[in-house]
């Protein structure tokens, strides 16, 4: 999807949500401090609940932040009126890429999230890892995300 845009900052958004599995506020409120790029991880301190959590900082992350240009501190999305993106943006960003990418069904911020958790769980990442980084306190939570890779395991099946 980041190929639907030339935007930089929306090819931002949109990496942040699938390649860190971010919800749609830990993107809005992630600040430049957040990031830590010698250990290469984000930590997130207004995750949902109010709880702190640490997720990677993909390669693919930092290569377009270093293109996007590095800053010390404050927000990493702010608007041209020099505030925080809202929640609408986003929002529109992430559709008007999927529909520019051909995807006929609905797409919302949190889609990319659970892109993230199935292509990880997919890839043969432990569940346990994926529900830590999602910040799942429950595991049921995070084995919604089993019961999407499984349907699709019984479709390989119609390939042969």
């Amino acid at each position: 999807m980041t190929e639907a845009t030339n935007n930089l900052k929306h090819k931002l958004v949109i990496m942040f949500l699938y390649y860190a599995g971010l919800r749609l506020d830990e993107a809005r409120n992630l600040n430049w401090q957040d990031i830590d790029f010698d250990r290469e991880i984000i930590h997130l301190k207004t995750a949902k609940g109010d709880k702190e959590r640490v997720v990677f900082l993909h390669k693919k992350l930092i290569d377009m932040l270093k293109m996007y240009g590095i800053s010390k501190n404050g927000p990493i999305f702010v608007s041209q009126r020099d505030r925080k993106y809202n929640k609408r943006t986003i929002q529109q960003i992430i559709k008007s890429a999927s529909k520019k990418v051909g995807i006929k069904k609905n797409v919302a911020p949190h889609t990319l999230r659970h892109s993230f958790a199935t292509h990880l769980l997919e890839s043969g990442a432990d569940i346990r890892y994926i529900q830590r980084l999602l910040g799942h306190k429950d595991l049921k939570t995070t084995q919604i995300y089993t019961h999407v890779a499984n349907k699709d395991i019984k479709k390989l099946a119609n390939l042969l």
